[in-house]
């Protein structure tokens, strides 16, 4: 097998990982458990396989020093990134279905794209624009009064799913620049582990930890959202990147919200209006046209 197929092929097992998580997140929310303890339960599952490749990373490898500046970006991130990301999109999925979450969480990379714009001065050209205007011209129609893709209250659970996106947006237009001081690997376990800390406060103030006594299939499903939704993607995509590229990565990643939609109708029995698959088509649209970069121009040999 080629490395540019095997890496394709982690790429696709990366969004199959993300893509099953808020199904998961529906069925476990089927038991009354709420979302503050449904994520403590799942970065709970998750933190030993973190702290070990922290660990790994800091004795085994020799891994170089770690400045104070870049400790407190890791901190900030992995409790704006995933801590802060992780709850709002938890939450939202409580108002709105597994599919219509995915879409709206997908809008990411256009809030990328203005972000560094905005920030890191990186001019936004027209593909930019038509993907921007399809993108959001998707949303309005999926958020249409009287779909079936949400509960009565779909506009409060897609604004937090939104809210989820533009920190994940900030996490990744921020984190990219630490990446390459720290490495990928390192980055990321720590970011982790921020999160699992952040939620360890979090559920004694809102909940209690009494919270945390959940009828036996909400330990399954939260167990399978740790290894299954948040510790494999970050190794399998971390290798897809390395064999493919991040371009190559983000377009495959345009099928996430396709595999959730589809996982979403054949296990949640979710559906979707035309109008509203109108609106996920020019979503994806947007999406895979912003992500898209022209092939640079071929050097002539000899020049």
């Amino acid at each position: 097998m080629s490395p540019h197929l095997a890496g394709s092929l982690l790429a696709l097992l990366g969004v199959a990982c993300f893509s099953v998580r808020p199904v998961l997140v529906k069925l476990a929310y089927a038991h009354g458990v709420d979302p503050t303890t449904l994520l403590a339960l799942r970065l709970g599952f998750a933190f030993p396989f973190f702290a070990a490749v922290a660990a790994w990373h800091a004795f085994a490898r020799g891994g170089g020093r770690v400045s104070r500046r870049d400790w407190a970006w890791i901190v900030a991130l992995g409790f704006v990134g995933h801590y802060a990301a992780s709850w709002l999109d938890m939450a939202g999925l409580q108002h709105v279905g597994a599919g219509l979450g995915r879409l709206i969480l997908f809008l990411y990379p256009t809030i990328v794209v203005l972000l560094s714009a905005s920030f890191l001065g990186k001019r936004a050209g027209w593909r930019e624009g038509v993907a921007l205007a399809s993108s959001y011209a998707g949303l309005v129609l999926v958020l249409l009064p009287g779909g079936q893709a949400g509960g009565e209250d779909v506009l409060r659970g897609a604004a937090l799913i939104f809210g989820g996106a533009v920190l994940y947006a900030v996490y990744l237009v921020a984190g990219s620049q630490v990446i390459g001081r720290v490495g990928a690997m390192r980055f990321s376990a720590n970011a982790n582990i921020v999160s699992f800390l952040a939620i360890a406060l979090h559920l004694p103030l809102e909940n209690g930890m009494s919270t945390l006594v959940q009828p036996i299939p909400v330990y399954g499903l939260a167990l399978a959202i740790a290894i299954a939704s948040t510790v494999l993607p970050v190794f399998v995509v971390a290798e897809a990147l390395r064999r493919v590229g991040a371009n190559q990565v983000a377009l495959i990643g345009a099928a996430g919200p396709v595999v959730a939609l589809a996982l979403g109708h054949a296990g949640l029995d979710e559906a979707m209006s035309a109008t509203e698959l109108s609106g996920a088509a020019l979503i994806l649209g947007g999406v895979v046209f912003v992500t898209m970069k022209p092939e640079a121009p071929a050097t002539r040999r000899g020049a």
